[in-house]
């Protein structure tokens, strides 16, 4: 029989391709793991991995035994859940995943709100890019997340929060009329920076401003907003800066914005759970204490 410490096990060395990096994880000696692994091999008849002098690699059976066992483990998380949250404040452990273009701008009117709504809750934060935090939401590894939607994936459920619009964001040296409205064409006689490959708002950026000329985007390794808007206060070109950064990122002046020509650019920013979490509910109600620290986090 296939137990769930083995699949545990064998889920650690998948991600580590380590047995001596799973086996710390899994706080138990590496033999041990090691023999637990191959019992699992022999229970399915299958060779999972092919071990080598540097490490493992998964066989081409490892791999989507990897991917079941990922989702098994998933499922018991929820289980365990499900037994724990039968009342009615959330509380105990809770993974919540933010892209960086979130996270710096809402978490600080976010958590304390929490804290104060949400004693009992264990709250540990994740900050990296959407399709990482997807793959590990689906994994088990984080419970909910915090991002800019669609997010699309047949295990995962959404719901919407709140609009962020986009403004084009300008040194003050080329300041225009406060009555003039900002358009794509607008884009095309300067640098636009954008954040490096992997960020959502680049890729939503790039679909509103539709640029045909690929020497007027610059993303020279900027992983930040505030990267993006220090390269502009100096003249370096300009940027779209979602209206939830505008206060943290134009604190000192240097930076004039633009609001855009009808329809407005904008992202919709929602959570994103398992379907099978147990805990759609309180996830409802966390989301609108978000909206909430977002409002005022805009101002």
């Amino acid at each position: 029989m296939v137990s769930l410490k083995q699949l545990k096990y064998f889920d650690a060395v998948a991600r580590s391709g380590h047995f001596g990096k799973a086996a710390a994880h899994c706080a138990i000696s590496q033999p041990a793991l090691s023999m637990q692994v191959q019992e699992l091999e022999r229970s399915l008849g299958v060779q999972l991995l092919e071990r080598g002098r540097n490490g493992v690699i998964l066989t081409e059976g490892g791999r989507e035994i990897a991917q079941r066992a990922a989702r098994v483990l998933a499922d018991v998380r929820d289980i365990v859940d499900a037994a724990r949250r039968q009342g009615d404040v959330l509380s105990g452990p809770l993974a919540l995943g933010v892209i960086p273009s979130l996270a710096p701008y809402i978490l600080p009117r976010l958590l304390p709100k929490i804290r104060d709504g949400f004693p009992d809750l264990d709250l540990h934060i994740r900050e990296t890019q959407t399709q990482s935090l997807v793959g590990e939401l689906v994994d088990g590894e984080l419970d909910l997340l915090l991002l800019a939607l669609p997010v699309e994936h047949p295990d995962v459920e959404t719901v919407r929060l709140f609009d962020d619009r986009f403004l084009l964001a300008m040194a003050t040296a080329h300041r225009m009329s406060d009555d003039v409205r900002a358009t794509p064409d607008l884009l095309e006689g300067d640098k636009l920076l954008l954040l490096e490959e992997g960020h959502c708002m680049r890729d939503q950026a790039l679909a509103f401003c539709n640029l045909q000329r690929v020497e007027n985007i610059n993303t020279f390794g900027a992983s930040s907003l505030s990267t993006l808007v220090q390269m502009v206060a100096n003249g370096l070109g300009m940027t779209l800066l979602p209206e939830i950064a505008v206060p943290l990122e134009t604190r000192h002046g240097d930076i004039h914005l633009m609001r855009f020509a009808d329809p407005e650019p904008q992202r919709v920013i929602g959570l994103a759970w398992r379907k099978s979490s147990p805990r759609k509910r309180h996830f409802v109600e966390l989301g609108q204490m978000i909206t909430d620290a977002a409002s005022t986090a805009a101002r």
